[in-house]
């Protein structure tokens, strides 16, 4: 036998004895606040809350009920008014339900252009707070029409243009949503961005469909629409806190699973190390009719 051969084997066994089983014990997390709160203008605010689960928890509808938050006081405000908000639930399918705290129709309180609104909230014996703010409407999309897709891609697929114009100035963020056919809004893959490139400028830009993150995002289909869809497009301008938290929430979001992605941190805006944030919407819409 080849020595050089019999000296390979002889260094792989030696390696397979030395092998020793690792048994990784995850530690316990204490849970934080998750606060996910908006307001935006002609709108009530909506707070959820919930308490964050342990990275290897298992996920089942009684599991996500258990984490919401109950009997918290929360306040809004907005100069020298300040509103308690009430606790709702609303029933979903499958034995989930939806906990959010909103006005109390006693005392309501809307969202406006151009306001600072804080929040507070008070709940296991800790407060939190947050602020945030409904920009002036300065940032809009002035038409909207669809082209046929690439045609590499399928005949019956189309995509969906904007042109906007930005005003001068730095410091003009947004976030978009699409609805398709009268479902609910969701916000595209990537919803935010900022002025830097496009500062003062008019441009025209593709509008990608929005994704449901909860449910896995088929490629082949992604950013487009389909002949016969009617689309409304929820383009909102944002607060420099508000863009902060979701540009870093979709990094990560999106490096999930990629082990050559960069660790990333999301910027929240809660204090007293809450997790989640407050964000100020305000919003346009416009309606695009794609025909068959």
């Amino acid at each position: 036998m080849n020595k050089g051969f019999f000296f390979m084997i002889m260094l792989a066994l030696l390696a397979l004895s030395c092998e020793k089983s690792i048994t990784i014990e995850t530690a316990a997390q204490i849970p934080k606040l998750v606060v996910e709160a908006q307001i935006e203008n002609g709108q009530a605010p909506i707070v959820v809350l919930s308490n964050s689960l342990d990275y290897f928890s298992s996920i089942d509808a009684a599991t996500l009920n258990g984490s919401y938050v109950h009997g918290a006081k929360i306040t809004i405000s907005t100069g020298n008014n300040h509103y308690q908000l009430k606790e709702f639930t609303v029933p979903l399918t499958g034995g989930y339900f939806l906990y959010y705290y909103s006005i109390d129709p006693t005392a309501p309180v809307y969202g406006d252009f151009g306001k600072q609104y804080g929040l507070s909230i008070e709940t296991g014996g800790q407060l939190y707070t947050a602020t945030t703010s409904i920009p002036l409407l300065t940032k809009k999309i002035d038409s909207i029409w669809w082209k046929p897709a690439p045609v590499s891609v399928d005949s019956a697929k189309v995509i969906a243009m904007i042109r906007v114009t930005d005003p001068p100035g730095y410091g003009n963020y947004i976030r978009y949503f699409t609805q398709v056919n009268n479902q609910d809004f969701y916000p595209g893959l990537n919803s935010v961005f900022d002025d830097q490139i496009i500062d003062g400028k008019t441009y025209d830009v593709q509008v990608e469909k929005g994704v449901t993150k909860n449910e896995k995002v088929k490629r082949e289909e992604l950013g487009f629409f389909n002949k016969g869809d009617t689309v409304i497009v929820k383009f909102t301008n944002i607060d420099k806190n508000s863009f902060d938290f979701w540009r870093t929430w979709e990094f990560s979001y999106q490096s999930v699973g990629n082990p050559f992605s960069s660790p990333g941190k999301v910027i929240g805006n809660i204090s007293n190390d809450g997790l989640g944030s407050f964000c100020g919407y305000a919003v346009q819409y416009k309606r695009l009719i794609i025909p068959k």
